[in-house]
Formats: structure tokens, C-alpha cells, sequence
């Protein structure tokens, strides 16, 4: 299969596919007239079939990748008139914002997202969350010694046990998309050497023995304390 290769309806030649997934490469190809401009924001894009001659592949291959560009915030079908250019650049994804975010921003949410989980926690805490607490706790106090991303993930480790006490999948999904972007921040930012050994493990026990005695407030109170401590460190190291 083959691209025309004059210019036609996409403006700029695009050239021949190569034998990869054929909805990736259309998608690309489509995307790249958008970015590069070739397709402005407003223009109604070619139809199904006058895209399908020029890439030289199916239909229905052009109509995976319109709904892939829709998806990502390029395109706008609207009825009975066709597809229409809405944006020049893809919007991010979840994951990729967080990336890109600062850590002390990803740990100012954590802080909303923990608190209150920390109080669900001590309410809701079952006889396998009071286990797997103790568990985590351990190991958080084993890997003080370590280095400094085993250090990382096994403190994130005690707090996902925390959040899991609580019984929310919503929280609990939330909490495991910030921690790729909370891990490596704290492993990029922060000098853990300076809370080796035994950082936080005050705190960390008290909020544990408040999730365990089934005290929300205090849970919450130990929970914010850690945390705001934490960022304020992070915010140094900035």
C-alpha cells in the first residue's frame, strides 16, 4: 500500500507507509497536517474516502484514526457536515500531566487525596488492612538503611496500604496514578540520605496505631502533619 505521492487533498506529500499497524500511521499522518499546519484550526478535513485513496488504505483504517485524533482533542465530527479541526495540539493525558507536573504540586493533591483517606482508613480498616499495614510498616523500616529509591518505594508502599484501608476505589485509583510521578520526583528531588535512617518513622507509627485504634481525626491530624512536613522538604530542595 502507498500514498499518492503529490500533494492532493493534505496539502504536503506524506509519503509511503511502512509495514507497521496501518491505524498508527494514518493516525500520525493525519496528525502531522494538523500540527504542522497544514489542516488549521476550522478546517473541515477530507472525508473517509478521499483520505482512504490518498494513504492508500481502508476506510475503516481512516475511521480508527479520525476517532484516535477525536480522542486526543484534534478533531470534531458534527453531523451531517463532517470532521472539523478543533485544536492544533493533542490535549495530555493523565499520566503525562503529572509527568510533567511539579512535585510539590503532585504532593499538594496527595495531601487532599491521604487526609481524608487516612480518616476512611481508621473507620473502615479490616483484619487483612491492619495486617497489610503491618506489613508495610516493616518494611519501611527495614529499607531506611537502603537505597534511596527501595527507601521511596516502600514509604509510598505504607501509604498505598493506607489508602486501601479505606475502602474507596475511587481514592485508591487516584492514589496509584500520582505515585509514578510522586516516586521519581521524590527520587529526583529529594536528598534521602538526610532522613536516613528512620525518616518519619515517628509519624508514620502514630498514623499506623491511629488507623489500627479506629480514630479518624487523629489519623487525619497524623496524616497532614507527615505530609505537610514532607512538602515543606520538597520545597527546600526546589
Amino acid at each position: 500500500m502507498k500514498l499518492v505521492s503529490s500533494p492532493g487533498p493534505l496539502g504536503s506529500p506524506l509519503g509511503p507507509l511502512r509495514p507497521s499497524p496501518l491505524v498508527e500511521q494514518a493516525t500520525d499522518h493525519l496528525r502531522g497536517q494538523i500540527t504542522g499546519g497544514q489542516w488549521p484550526v476550522g478546517t473541515k478535513i477530507p472525508g473517509e474516502t478521499t483520505l482512504a485513496k490518498t494513504l492508500g488504505v481502508g476506510r475503516s483504517t481512516v475511521r480508527e484514526a479520525v476517532r484516535a485524533l477525536a480522542a486526543t482533542g484534534l478533531v470534531q465530527a458534527r453531523q451531517g457536515s463532517g470532521v472539523f479541526v478543533i485544536a492544533d495540539r493533542p490535549h495530555e493525558d493523565w499520566p503525562t500531566r503529572l509527568r510533567r507536573a511539579a512535585v510539590t504540586d503532585v504532593y499538594e493533591v496527595r495531601m487532599l487525596i491521604e487526609v481524608e483517606a487516612a480518616r476512611l482508613a481508621a473507620e473502615r480498616r479490616t483484619e487483612d488492612d491492619l495486617a497489610a499495614l503491618d506489613e508495610a510498616m516493616a518494611a519501611r523500616r527495614a529499607a531506611s538503611g537502603r537505597g534511596d529509591a527501595e527507601f521511596v518505594d516502600a514509604d509510598i508502599a505504607l501509604h498505598r496500604a493506607v489508602v486501601a484501608a479505606a475502602h474507596n476505589p475511587v481514592l485508591t485509583d487516584l492514589f496509584g496514578e500520582f505515585a509514578p510521578a510522586l516516586r521519581q520526583g521524590l527520587i529526583d528531588l529529594l536528598d534521602l540520605r538526610a532522613t536516613h535512617p528512620g525518616h518519619g518513622e515517628d509519624t508514620h507509627a502514630a498514623l499506623v496505631r491511629a488507623v489500627v485504634a479506629g480514630d479518624g481525626r487523629e489519623a487525619a491530624r497524623t496524616a497532614r502533619t507527615e505530609l505537610e512536613t514532607t512538602l515543606a522538604m520538597l520545597r527546600d530542595t526546589a
